[in-house]
């Protein structure tokens, strides 16, 4: 087939909805296809539109139903579609009766749909691989990385706060790895730079380098108000990289519920004393890694590409008209 895979984030972005679509690209050409990944729609002709994002990918969905209305569309939905966006705005929702399937990336997900809508619901979890260079933690110190950009959803200051509260025996630092978002979020955290010496805060890294230092760090923490299905996740469990995440369905959806590294939202104190037992705790800290092991294979590429394969096999063939008929 011909597939469009639209994305609200334009080309050159790192930002997560970019690399999952950049990704499902590569696993779907892998799989046979002619693929384009583009910003918007415009009138090509292509066999199939997948839409990451229900709500601002809304005008691309519209367009395509519009220009085909006999060809399949796959609406994926993002972590704001699913906890905000289906819930209050009208176009999120009808892209959701447009699509022919639905796509989350974990399946606590399918708790925030109609029973109907769950039919046509497929689960399909992000895959990564760890970084082709073995990396190994830097000695006399605790390295935690937080892997995003800074935007008020990701409460992506809350590992620095917790960091403040821990003792002065602790060897912990914050590595703080994504683009400010806004003017104000950049003055946050040259704020908390300054004051915080635990804290460093190192851009927008090229992507190979980032994955890199999250591979030698000894904890990720993800902190978001809420998730999808957070592609860093993905990453450091490919890369047996232990996470301390929020107790957000996005991040249960894919570590489990039993899973040990949980702190409640927007709770410094709580991360402050999980960062601190996963550097003073050797117990504790293997009991994160020997749950992670178990992880692995949610993550391995081929299990996604064949999750993809198995989605399209399910969509209806477009009726095609023949020439001189």
């Amino acid at each position: 087939m011909k597939i469009a895979i639209v994305t609200p984030v334009s080309a050159g972005s790192r930002k997560g909805n970019r690399v999952t679509a950049l990704r499902w690209a590569r696993l779907l050409r892998q799989l046979g296809h002619r693929v384009t990944v583009r910003h918007e729609y415009r009138d090509q002709r292509d066999d199939l539109l997948i839409a990451l994002h229900a709500r601002r990918s809304f005008p691309a969905v519209e367009s395509w139903r519009q220009a085909h209305p006999d060809h399949p569309i796959i609406v994926a939905l993002t972590g704001t579609d699913v906890y905000q966006d289906i819930h209050t705005d009208k176009d999120a929702r009808q892209a959701l009766e447009w699509a022919s399937r639905l796509v989350v990336l974990q399946p606590l997900a399918l708790d925030e749909l109609a029973a109907r809508l769950r039919k046509k619901t497929r689960v399909i979890y992000q895959s990564a691989v760890a970084p082709a260079v073995r990396a190994t933690a830097r000695p006399g110190v605790f390295e935690v990385c937080v892997l995003g950009h800074l935007r008020p959803v990701k409460d992506p200051l809350r590992a620095a706060l917790a960091s403040r509260l821990l003792p002065a025996s602790s060897r912990l630092r914050v590595l703080h790895l994504g683009a400010a978002l806004s003017p104000d979020m950049e003055k946050q955290v040259r704020e908390e730079m300054s004051a915080n010496p635990r804290y460093r805060w190192l851009g927008d890294l090229p992507r190979w380098k980032a994955l890199r230092i999250l591979a030698r760090s000894r904890l990720l923490v993800q902190s978001s108000l809420l998730e999808g299905g957070a592609n860093a996740i993905s990453e450091a469990i490919a890369a047996s990289v232990p996470v301390l995440s929020s107790a957000i369905p996005g991040s249960v959806g894919i570590l489990g519920p039993d899973y040990p590294g949980y702190f409640p939202v927007g709770d410094t104190r709580a991360l402050a004393a999980l960062l601190l037992r996963a550097e003073i705790d050797s117990r504790f800290y293997d009991l994160l890694k020997a749950s992670h092991r178990r992880l692995r294979r949610l993550v391995d590429p081929a299990r996604e590409r064949a999750r993809w394969r198995r989605v399209l096999r399910e969509l209806p063939v477009p009726h095609r008209k023949t020439k001189g008929v």
